[in-house]
């Protein structure tokens, strides 16, 4: 049984929300605001988090920080319909996602559902055989999908899932260009809407993560109006 942690102001969402979850089978922890959450996590991260951006004593950007330096757990954030330049923030600081309120609860637990399972995927048992010689190297890029582990230039680079996938789906054919659309299929379920700004979000925060360890990092080229492609080097 996953647990996620829901992190909002509002009582009413987190009681909808959390009956929700619970009714599909997730175990919840609902918490007021920021720092709360934040010492609760000290003790036991969730497998998941869900957090609103506007909250009292320590706000979901802050929250978000702070976790980040200690976990890639998947995090979606729940924004209302003003808070654009708060979505783009969110998803370069780190979030894996985001729903805006008002918002359908069927769609939050599909989006939740899909970052678990590739969560699983990535995070799974010791690695057999096979799944070890999955190992992909790209010029100075070392992608291990069992231990989801990437090094470049053999320096550690700690990834959110959706950023893992992403940067797969752009190496595993070095040259070839891959659309918006196309990796919005490799990072997100059929029947979970995202839009091109959320690609780009990702896409840049990723190459903020590569260039942390080396600030010449350049695989990843962006073709204007058609999509992105990885060039090894």
């Amino acid at each position: 049984m996953s647990r996620i942690a829901l992190v909002d102001d509002d009582r009413n969402i987190l009681t909808s929300v959390s009956m929700t979850l619970e009714a599909e089978g997730f175990e919840v922890e609902t918490y007021n605001d920021g720092q709360q959450a934040l010492e609760a996590f000290a003790k036991k991260l969730p497998d998941m988090a869900v957090f609103d951006i506007k909250m009292p004593r320590m706000d979901g950007m802050d929250l978000l920080q702070r976790v980040r330096q200690k976990s890639s757990m998947p995090i979606i954030f729940l924004t209302s319909k003003d808070d654009e330049i708060d979505e783009v923030l969110g998803l370069r600081m780190g979030a894996d996602d985001y729903v805006k309120k008002p918002f359908s609860q069927r769609l939050l637990v599909e989006r939740i559902r899909a970052l678990l399972r590739r969560q699983e995927v990535l995070s799974g048992e010791e690695p057999t055989a096979a799944e070890a010689s999955q190992v992909m190297a790209r010029g100075q890029l070392t992608m291990d999908p069992a231990r989801h582990a990437v090094k470049w230039k053999g320096m550690d680079v700690a990834l959110t899932v959706t950023e893992f996938l992403l940067l797969q789906a752009l190496a595993q054919r070095p040259g070839f260009v891959k659309s918006r659309d196309q990796l919005m299929d490799v990072a997100y379920d059929d029947q979970v809407y995202v839009d091109d700004r959320t690609i780009d979000s990702h896409i840049k925060r990723l190459r903020k993560k590569m260039r942390a360890v080396d600030e010449d990092f350049s695989a990843i080229e962006t073709l204007y109006g058609i999509g992105y492609r990885y060039n090894e080097e």
